[in-house]
């Protein structure tokens, strides 16, 4: 999502009249995120172009991913031999990729600088720190990531701020999402041979959970499982999109067949990007450990339970203008913001410069700075 509209952008910037050169590009895939529903797909939907190389690092611990990434991307370096490297978000790629283009004297651009939880136990929160002291540019989504980076002391001419990139993705496919009909998505995606029941906007609530701290305790997986049973279901109908790490804890302990014969509860398969959009467009609620859905849910005005006990987003939060509100896992405070939160009427955000134009930002900043 991050990815696509900075590629457009430079296809848009090389048809421009009279630019004194072209921007070329090598899109590496490193693949991380390696299962075909939740990657394959995001590349065709939203047009991406076959990376030009795939590293194929698949699955792994932290330090196994960061360290094949590392020994397979310098040979791709040390063969290509960029001006720049650009990297994204927050992952172990992130990490990897930044860390063997300094080591290589190569510059390094950040998309997405300047995030922070606060929580190191985070190992997102380590790839956001390493890779912002070492990138030669920081493009920031939101003042406030800015204003973190300057008071960790970063050199404030490498901090730009350039607006949020996901929105350009969303606005880029709003459009298309629009057309699609929930009770399809479900049917389509459908994780059991279940029969599906009209779903329509605002009488169903979205859930998606991968987080450590949510599906591999079974005793905070169960409750949060009783809760959406108990609470949610009785009132909405429930649309699912289950990572696979999710789905095979379920099935450990047990609670796959409660979700599964539940009428009201409809798991899926991931989905892909409109699907997920589409839904989120319709959804009366989102409950949710994602980052990224918090963005789109503030765009969106869809109101969100954020099932963690910090955010490196704090621009989505409430308190901030946005539609976000953090409850962690503790069922007592999810019951008492569910009870608040569902009577809500849908009210989009938009945070400064989260207006579907920050690629082509990103792409100028790389450019004046190629040129100083």
């Amino acid at each position: 999502m991050k990815i696509a509209p900075f590629v457009k952008a430079i296809n848009v910037f090389n048809e421009r009249p009279g630019i004194l050169t072209t921007v070329e590009h090598i899109l590496v895939h490193t693949g991380q995120h390696y299962d075909d529903r939740m990657s394959k797909k995001f590349f065709e939907d939203l047009g991406i172009p076959d990376a030009d190389i795939n590293l194929g690092i698949g699955s792994g611990s932290h330090a196994e991913q960061v360290g094949q990434t590392m020994i397979a991307f310098e040979k791709v370096l040390r063969d290509e031999k960029p001006d720049w490297v650009v990297v994204v978000g927050d992952v172990n790629a992130t990490l990897a990729c930044s860390v063997t283009a300094k080591k290589e004297w190569i510059k390094c651009c950040h998309i997405e600088a300047g995030l922070r939880s606060g929580d190191i136990r985070m190992p997102e929160e380590v790839n956001r720190l390493v890779t912002d002291r070492l990138s030669d540019l920081l493009l920031t989504p939101d003042l406030m990531s800015s204003n973190n980076l300057i008071v960790e002391g970063a050199n404030p001419e490498r901090v730009k701020f350039v607006g949020n990139i996901m929105i350009d993705t969303l606005e880029a496919n709003r459009s298309i999402a629009e057309k699609l009909n929930p009770s399809q998505i479900v049917l389509d995606n459908n994780l059991k041979a279940k029969s599906v029941n009209e779903i329509n906007d605002e009488k169903f609530a979205v859930v998606t959970l991968h987080r450590p701290s949510n599906v591999d305790d079974e005793t905070v997986l169960t409750n949060l499982i009783s809760f959406i049973i108990d609470i949610v279901s009785k009132e909405l109908t429930v649309i699912w999109p289950i990572h696979p790490r999710t789905f095979k804890n379920l099935q450990q302990y047990g609670l796959s067949d409660k979700l599964e014969s539940n009428p009201q509860i409809y798991l899926t398969h991931p989905i892909g990007y409109h699907e997920m959009l589409r839904l989120n467009m319709g959804a009366k609620l989102m409950l949710t450990d994602s980052g990224g859905l918090q963005e789109e849910c503030t765009v969106l005005g869809t109101p969100c339970l954020t099932l963690r006990w910090n955010t490196e987003r704090p621009v989505t939060l409430v308190e901030n203008g946005g539609a976000s509100i953090l409850v962690g896992n503790n069922i007592a405070r999810i019951r008492s913001e569910y009870e608040q939160i569902k009577s809500q009427v849908r009210t989009p955000k938009r945070p400064e410069l989260w207006d579907g134009e920050t690629a082509m930002r990103c792409l100028e900043e790389i450019v004046k700075a190629s040129i100083v």
